[in-house]
């Protein structure tokens, strides 16, 4: 009688070439024989050195299985690194890059083949890895994360197809400007990156009335604001940071996560017309506080206190200011605490998804403080975006009048402040609308220059760089957005996929978008793009499974709404998308 089928806990990897197909029909013979003197030269001596091994082979695919997932990390980083060194000499259409995924779990032994759940979440993984990174379950990372030198980025938690429970993900990537790994071993303290890096967490409510969060948020996030203005400063963003909000963490922990050094946290007492404010800087290679003070003041101090704070952390950090930095540190989107207040109750819906039901109320909030401040360029600038969203999506007035509100609140934003980065981002945005690319991307640009720790500021020029024909432009701001925010936002990865789309990098593409609508379950978000992609590659049955999904989860969708939001340089390709989609079955509209 055969074996009866044995389970057993194993730690499993799963690895695959990046666009192995592509690469077969460009160079049939040249990529199977570095894919083999690959395996000869390193997948198969790392495996001895780690105790690893090979459970199947697929084509392009690895399958292997260790028994400690400490170990099975371990591997796969020295393999990455291994095959990263070896393309360094050679040239661009010759080089193999392989995703990871691990994942440790129950599997079921069937002859040298490993079977099950264990198995196929590291298989989903691996398609959520960057090309030449890893990326592992939350169940491996609880083992792996004190005993392993290596920077994981929290990815969130992830619906993986096929998989009954969502699965938080943690990624290591191998590209420059990913934070360098902290030395986590016991008694090490952790290695930070050579520019001062920090993370301001939200503020405490002491008062004890919940209406006083907006007000603590709010305060929160315009430190954020100033300190990314400041171009020696690494800034973790808003939506990443808040992420912890709630919590209780060791603030090392968080640290480490966000890959800084210094974290600044703090809490809020407002009573009357009295604010009692508390703020410390924690440097997390040891916990020791670098420095710490309690503001006693009057609700119209707060944003003289703003201006200390970030004032002492630049100083503390021993950021080198430049001139215009020194006058962009001061707190500028207004002085008028009632306007303040308004700011940042909208500032809570627009942190919210893009819809017209989040962003009415941010804009009737904004436009009352704007009545109560005039002469704030920080007010009209985030107006005029948000009437270039209604002049994008249709939300309020027909698209001519929206793109004369947004040129009205902007143009004049610039004048009040010609330094103020959301002024210029949402300059570009309006030319990006009216389809005046060169003068689009140059705006995007300069926004970037002035907020150049701003993760928003970076993700809108990728947004914009894009269409105007810069894609690989495109593609490093969005990898610096996500950088600046390792709890990135969903539509970060839908950007990141249309900028490597624009250029080509089809298999890049498809990755990214996979894990956007991942991310964004039941919302359709990336199955356009998809459909797209797969029509045009000859994917058929891919892109029929992508439309059925998009209907089902949009049914009013057709081309012709698509187009309306779509502007771009090249009409050809737009034409050509448009025409696969047509071809995928959808209605034109």
């Amino acid at each position: 009688m055969p074996d009866t089928p044995r389970r057993r806990l194993a730690a499993i990897v799963a690895a695959d070439v990046v666009g192995f197909s592509k690469l077969v029909g460009l160079n049939e013979e040249g990529t199977l024989d570095a894919l083999r003197s690959i395996r000869r030269e390193i997948v198969n001596p790392l495996l001895s050195n780690y105790g690893g091994r090979v459970a199947n082979t697929a084509g392009d695919s690895l399958l292997l299985e260790f028994s400690s997932v400490v170990e099975a990390t371990q591997y796969a980083l020295a393999m990455q690194r291994a095959i990263k060194e070896r393309n360094a000499d050679v040239p661009a259409e010759g080089q193999l890059l392989f995703r990871v995924g691990i994942n440790i779990g129950d599997v079921l032994g069937e002859g040298s083949d490993v079977l099950g759940d264990g198995v196929n979440v590291a298989a989903r993984l691996e398609g959520l890895a960057e090309a030449g990174g890893v990326a592992i379950s939350d169940d491996a990372y609880r083992q792996v994360r004190n005993r392993i030198d290596a920077a994981w980025i929290d990815a969130g938690v992830q619906v993986l197809k096929n998989i009954s429970d969502p699965v938080r993900v943690w990624r290591w990537m191998p590209q420059e400007g990913v934070p360098p790994p902290p030395q986590v071993a016991a008694g090490v303290p952790p290695t930070m990156p050579d520019k001062p890096s920090i993370a301001v967490l939200p503020f405490a409510n002491m008062s004890g009335d919940p209406e006083q969060t907006h007000f603590c948020d709010g305060l929160v996030e315009d430190i954020i604001t100033t300190l990314s203005k400041l171009a020696g400063l690494r800034v973790i963003a808003r939506n990443s940071s808040f992420v912890y909000k709630g919590r209780s963490i060791d603030v090392r922990e968080a640290a480490r996560q966000l890959g800084v050094r210094y974290v600044l946290e703090g809490s809020v007492r407002k009573s009357s017309d009295r604010v009692r404010i508390t703020a410390q800087l924690i440097d997390a290679t040891d916990g020791a506080h670098v420095w710490a003070e309690r503001y006693d003041r009057t609700i119209d101090d707060i944003f003289a206190i703003q201006d200390e704070i970030t004032l002492v952390v630049a100083t503390e950090l021993q950021v080198r200011l430049t001139e215009g930095e020194q006058a962009r540190l001061r707190y500028t989107t207004t002085s008028n605490i009632a306007a303040w207040t308004n700011w940042v109750q909208g500032l809570s819906h627009f942190r919210q998804a893009v819809t017209k039901d989040t962003m009415g109320p941010a804009r009737q909030y904004w436009e009352k403080a704007l009545a109560l401040d005039p002469g704030s360029a920080a007010l009209r600038a985030m107006l005029g975006l948000m009437h270039c969203l209604d002049a994008r999506f249709g939300w309020w007035d027909d698209r001519e009048t929206a793109l004369g509100k947004a040129q009205d609140y902007t143009n004049r934003a610039i004048e009040l402040d010609p330094n103020n980065a959301d002024a210029h981002t949402s300059l570009s945005l309006l030319l990006l609308l009216q389809e005046r690319f060169d003068e689009a991307a140059s705006e995007a640009r300069l926004a970037v220059q002035l907020a150049p720790g701003s993760a928003d500021a970076a993700e809108l020029a990728s947004f914009v760089l894009t269409p105007c024909g810069h894609p690989e432009e495109a593609i490093a701001l969005s990898k610096k957005a996500i950088m600046l925010s390792p709890h990135h936002p969903p539509v970060y990865l839908g950007q990141l996929g249309n900028a490597y789309h624009m250029a080509g990098r089809i298999d890049d593409a498809i990755a990214a978008f996979k894990e956007y609508d991942a991310r964004s379950p039941g919302l359709g978000f990336g199955l356009v793009d998809l459909v797209i992609i797969y029509r045009q590659n000859g994917r058929h049955e891919e892109a029929k499974q992508s439309a059925d999904r998009l209907l089902a989860a949009r049914p009013g969708f057709t081309i012709a709404g698509w187009r309306k939001t779509q502007f771009r340089r090249d009409k050809a390709r737009l034409e050509a998308d448009a025409a696969a989609l047509h071809a995928a079955g959808f209605p034109p509209g």
